[in-house]
């Protein structure tokens, strides 16, 4: 099982774009994001220093256009990914990246989305002085305790021994002060407390733009950051990126579902590096690859061959689908038993872990063609639960 990922703001570094831009097709297209953008990127992905790419309305951009265009150089022929791919994620503005690999919105809609909500950001950290500190080490328990003590959110949490905690410089400069037992703070080099309550404006100003996107549900099952989640509607997919933008990443939980999904390769998207330092510590005997320069390209495509085998959404019946958003036990609704059609939205029954309960609804509604699962089967993140088709008008 392949997963594929792409990195979030701090993965660039000056110049790295350089050697990807001495391909022509690579160039031609990376101008058309640039375009859209309204952001001349190739200048800052070659020439511009790291203080000015680390501006989040440039930044943000540039991880986006970049892992956008990789992958095409990746997969000459997209559609061949479909059927090697298990999955995508992105850590945080990196899930646009993924969000337009699974084809849930286009290339051009993510570049007009990330240039948004890059400049959205910005604005809004620069209302109050805010920021960001890597905690390395210690018992889990004792520094979330410590973060919420100091009124600071676990903005990241990126699994086994790093949580990023972020709020006000007076609530970081308190933290440094009074740090948890055995673990070591490492202050971030960001615009402000992104992922946190600060960045509520931002929400706002892309959900007024996110009513006019058009979504498609993935063709690759997309897991989320908010919960870990596999995510199969558009919709609900599009919802997530604008609410996770003032809301913590649970990379944690991400990893956790790439896990309950058997993943045995991960490869992340230039700028590439952070995302498989995590999986290496966190998922013993995976396998990785950081995509870093297109001198890789050959290596990377033998490490897809490899690991690729296609998800439970592409290998399954087609209509529509309902799939399961994590790992569990399925308990069909008492309702839906019977139920020969459903109305959009109605509710199908819940998948039960350890963790929690999660209700599965029909989205879309349709005639129940069958049922791919009965009441109280163990099911697996994005396995099919239920294939409907399409009523007339709906």
């Amino acid at each position: 099982m392949l997963v594929i990922v792409a990195p979030g703001q701090g993965a660039q570094t000056p110049g790295f774009l350089a050697p990807w831009l001495a391909d022509p097709t690579f160039a031609t297209r990376f101008g058309w994001l640039s375009t859209v953008a309204g952001i001349d990127l190739a200048h800052y992905g070659t020439e511009a220093d790291a203080e000015t790419i680390r501006q989040t309305e440039i930044a943000q951009p540039l991880l986006v256009a970049t892992g956008l265009i990789a992958a095409l150089e990746l997969f000459p022929h997209p559609a061949d990914a479909f059927s090697l791919i298990g999955a995508v994620a992105g850590h945080s503005v990196g899930e646009l990246t993924a969000a337009a690999g699974a084809r849930a919105i286009t290339a051009e809609q993510a570049m007009v989305l990330v240039r948004e909500r890059g400049k959205a950001m910005a604005q809004a950290a620069a209302v109050t002085k805010t920021g960001m500190t890597a905690v390395l080490g210690g018992d889990r328990d004792e520094v979330l305790a410590a973060i919420d003590k100091h009124g600071l959110t676990p903005a990241n949490d990126n699994g086994p021994g790093q949580i990023v905690a972020a709020g006000t410089q007076e609530q970081l400069d308190a933290f440094a002060e009074d740090p948890p037992a055995k673990a070591r703070l490492v202050p971030l080099s960001v615009a402000g407390a992104f992922h946190t309550e600060h960045m509520q404006p931002a929400v706002g100003h892309l959900a007024n733009l996110a009513r006019s996107v058009s979504t498609h549900d993935p063709r690759t099952p997309v897991i989320s950051n908010r919960d870990g989640h596999v995510v199969h509607d558009g919709r609900d997919l599009l919802a997530r990126m604008v609410g996770q933008i003032a809301s913590p990443v649970r990379w944690d939980l991400c990893l956790e579902t790439m896990s309950d999904l058997g993943v045995t390769g991960i490869l992340e998207m230039p700028p590439a590096g952070t995302l498989t330092g995590i999986a290496k510590r966190a998922l013993k005997g995976v396998e990785t690859f950081a995509l870093k320069t297109p001198d890789q390209l050959d290596a990377a495509r033998d490490f897809i061959a490899q690991h690729g085998e296609a998800s439970m959404i592409e290998t399954s019946p087609t209509w529509r689908m309902v799939v399961s958003p994590g790992k569990g036990t399925f308990h069909r609704a008492e309702a839906a038993s019977g139920a020969e059609t459903f109305e959009p939205g109605a509710t199908i029954g819940e998948v039960a872990s350890l963790r929690d309960s999660t209700t599965i609804t029909a989205a879309h509604g349709g005639v129940v063609v069958e049922w791919l699962v009965e009441d109280g089967d163990l099911v697996s993140p994005g396995q099919p639960l239920l294939r409907l088709h399409p009523e007339v008008g709906l």
